[in-house]
């Protein structure tokens, strides 16, 4: 590395000050351009050398015998030519002759300078390694546009919001590794969005996120090996499906967030804090997770206290060549509720912190989920995802809604008009409300759909139309929705 920047830094150097060659090189002593005085410490440095003297002739011998090919011109060629050609032709020999010496000597001034020039471009240069990124650190991002519409969306609380609207985001991923096996995970991001694409559970899309074009520390945590089998998580912003002890789902949302594991449901909903934990994975194909998110780490509550809004999840799992099963069971406590991505309002509003309610609630939940692919890509078989979730609210609670439970399924289809295409096609009912403390429910059948196909332009550029809609989406009979978009991705 030394010798490759070294080679560099020469070149860069001789180029800015005089050309040169390295051995086995051509040298036409004719293009060298006029050079200032004040470039040299020498008052002479540019003094005419001809043909009939001793130096010209010697220098053009020893350019000879050294190899490099030295076209000297018959005019003559100045001292700084001349100490340009002895100190690439000699620079790095480990013995000289008696005429070489002589010419080093003579021409001791103007090599001096030369070299010194190099020296200090080569320190800049070390300078500027020393201020760039790790060499174990990679940097890949992303930036999305969505352009879009909703019929409908008056109806679950965006105003004027089936107008044609946009949003974007940006985001940057830094990777860095400290020991080959470990990571350490940044997640730059930033995006402005409009509200019609922000409705959970309704319109919510995948790629959403306003924080108002602030680039901010979306996603921050480690993750290190422990013995062959298990690796732990620890960060100040994670969530708790990024530290997953399986793949629990293969359907890729092209368009909603609640289709994201198939469904985002009692479970899986977002929620970034601080949070650890680990996963086990055998050899065999199971595997087993354990870990917790808590809203309290940065907050005087303080994490896992009486006061805290935490959860903390349990996931066992078993995965084939082709298919998988999984069982994922979350304790939530004060009034945790990140399942609003995939649940309509009468769940959501029941873990007691979205409505305001007078009590907060300590709530448990499952989701099942399995998966099977078919061994090729391109046929009319679809890779297929399932999903079903319950949450049970628990007792000491004035809340009304006592349990609820939700469904998914997402089709898949891989390369089948052209190389890494997909076509996606989800449906589900939402999480809703299976009983009531008190009253009767609701009239509501709640339903969700999506359908999309994403295909490249080429390698960094992907498009995405889709549309989707539903029926009482969200709190009763009226919330009917359809809507399209278009995703355009770029990747670097």
């Amino acid at each position: 590395m030394k010798l490759f920047q070294r080679m560099l830094v020469a070149s860069a150097a001789v180029g800015m000050i005089a050309p040169t060659v390295a051995q086995a090189a051509d040298i036409n002593i004719e293009d060298m351009g006029s050079y200032s005085t004040t470039e040299v410490s020498s008052n002479n440095d540019f003094q005419t050398i001809q043909p009939g003297d001793w130096t010209y002739q010697s220098i053009q011998e020893v350019a000879e015998s050294r190899g490099c090919n030295v076209n000297l011109p018959t005019s003559g060629i100045s001292r700084f030519d001349a100490a340009t050609i002895i100190n690439s032709c000699l620079g790095e020999a480990a013995e000289v002759t008696t005429q070489e010496r002589t010419l080093i000597d003579e021409f001791a001034t103007e090599i001096a300078s030369i070299r010194a020039r190099v020296d200090g471009l080569e320190a800049r240069f070390n300078d500027f390694e020393a201020g760039s990124f790790s060499t174990t650190t990679t940097l890949d991002g992303k930036a999305v546009f969505v352009i879009g519409a909703v019929d409908g969306a008056e109806k679950i609380g965006v105003s004027g919001g089936e107008a044609v609207s946009t949003g974007y985001v940006y985001q940057m991923n830094l990777n860095t590794s400290f020991t080959g096996d470990d990571n350490l995970y940044v997640r730059l991001k930033t995006g402005v969005w409009s509200s019609q694409f922000e409705v959970k559970t309704a319109t919510y899309h995948i790629e959403a996120k306003d924080n108002t074009d602030a680039l901010k520390v979306d996603k921050i945590w480690y993750t290190f090996p422990i013995g062959d089998n298990v690796t732990a998580f620890i960060g100040p912003r994670i969530e708790n499906y990024y530290m997953n002890a399986a793949t629990v789902s293969l359907y890729r949302p092209g368009v909603l967030k609640a289709f994201k594991f198939t469904a985002n449901g009692a479970v899986f909903g977002a929620s970034t804090d601080t949070g650890a934990g680990f996963k086990y994975e055998a050899d065999n194909g199971f595997a087993f997770g354990l870990n917790f998110v808590c809203k309290g780490g940065d907050a005087t509550s303080g994490c896992l206290t009486k006061e805290d809004t935490n959860q903390t999840q349990a996931m066992l799992a078993y995965t084939g060549d082709n298919w998988h099963l999984s069982a994922t069971y979350a304790a939530m406590s004060g009034g945790w509720n990140a399942f609003s991505y995939f649940a309509t309002t009468d769940v959501v509003e029941s873990s007691g912190q979205a409505a305001g309610g007078s009590t907060t609630t300590d709530s448990t939940a499952w989701a099942l989920r399995g998966w099977w692919r078919p061994s090729e890509t391109g046929s009319a078989i679809p890779t297929i995802s399932v999903a079903y979730d319950t949450i049970d609210f628990g007792t000491g609670h004035d809340l009304n809604v006592d349990d609820g439970s939700g469904y998914a399924v997402g089709l898949m289809w891989y390369d089948m008009f052209q190389p890494d295409d997909r076509i996606g096609v989800a449906f589900g009912q939402p999480v809703k409300a299976d009983s009531l403390t008190t009253g009767t429910l609701a009239e509501m059948d709640p339903f969700l759909w999506e359908a999309y196909y994403s295909f490249k332009l080429n390698d960094s550029v992907e498009m995405t139309p889709g549309i989707f809609g539903g029926t009482d989406v969200l709190t009763d009979t009226e919330d009917d929705i359809f809507g399209a978009v278009l995703t355009t991705t770029f990747k670097f």
